[in-house]
């Protein structure tokens, strides 16, 4: 068990093309600024009128009138956490689900739905709140939710019948698990944390609807994906086979006759959905590898 959990932190910290340690990194890191000015108020007995006005600051409202002169929050909010358990859970599922999203699409990719579906929270938190009289009045909302909600909902709608162990609930599809996620949120609206709970669907919706319409030969990150590429790497062919998204380009110096490589990667990406990533070789990971990083 602590073998295990020292492999994950290594490959948390180590791994070369991950985006995931990175937004962990930036998240943990405005974290720990944020509470250290609410410890240094708290230790000079000052009310916390410095770390609220921060907070504020990088918080996004949803009264618009306070939004048009905070433009930039709906930005900053997808990375700021005042409590602890709020930040563990998020990048423990960020981590976790994050792994299985870039194995497939790549790190430039999750790049785009981290981001995406974090404005999309925004933008469902905002509207929502100006259009529906019983969220009219209410507070500025934080927290990476929306963009971890997105990454879950788009690994799940990309990969439904893959499975992982949950504590006490044992092997979980996640289909069911974001089904479950989503759930929660709509019922727990009434009971406290309705700004947080409209931001969580809107970046499960941006999920959603970005792999629908990448299965459907339509990439939104495709903009996004080519400002940070050096070199063009060809059009990409979108095909969706066995319930697994598969990339492939077209005229690539590595194609295999009669369509080999692509069957060869369908194999083993039915193998994960069926018995997890866990029951490849290294040789087979490393196949798979190599075609996420064609996929950016």
């Amino acid at each position: 068990m602590r073998s295990s959990a020292r492999n994950d932190i290594r490959m948390l910290i180590f791994k070369p093309a991950s985006a995931i340690n990175k937004f962990i990194a930036l998240n943990v890191v405005v974290f720990l600024l944020i509470n250290l000015v609410r410890l240094i108020e708290f230790i000079i007995r000052s009310p916390d009128g410095l770390f609220n006005e921060i907070t504020a600051w990088i918080a996004v409202p949803a009264a618009l009138s306070v939004l048009i002169t905070r433009p930039w929050t709906v930005f900053t909010y997808m990375f700021v956490h005042q409590e602890l358990f709020h930040l563990f859970f998020n990048m423990l599922w960020l981590y976790w689900i994050g792994q299985i999203f870039e194995e497939y699409l790549g790190y430039r990719k999750f790049v785009f739905v981290y981001i995406a579906g974090g404005l999309a929270g925004a933008i469902f938190f905002i509207t929502l709140s100006n259009l529906i009289p019983a969220f009219h009045t209410l507070a500025p909302t934080i927290g990476a939710s929306a963009s971890v909600m997105a990454i879950i909902t788009a690994t799940a709608t990309l990969l439904p019948e893959y499975t992982i162990g949950l504590m006490f609930l044992g092997a979980v599809k996640l289909r069911w698990l974001a089904i479950g996620y989503i759930v929660l949120d709509i019922i727990l609206i009434p009971q406290g944390n309705i700004g947080g709970q409209l931001a969580h669907l809107g970046g499960a919706l941006l999920g959603f609807l970005y792999i629908n319409q990448l299965q459907n030969g339509s990439d939104w990150a495709a903009p996004f994906v080519s400002l940070f590429s050096k070199h063009e790497k060809g059009k990409l062919k979108v095909a969706y086979r066995s319930q697994v998204l598969v990339n492939s380009k077209e005229n690539s110096k590595e194609k295999i006759k009669d369509g080999s490589r692509q069957q060869v990667v369908d194999e083993l990406l039915d193998k994960i959905s069926k018995f997890g990533i866990g029951s490849l070789s290294e040789k087979e990971k490393q196949l798979l590898h190599k075609a996420g990083q064609d996929n950016d």
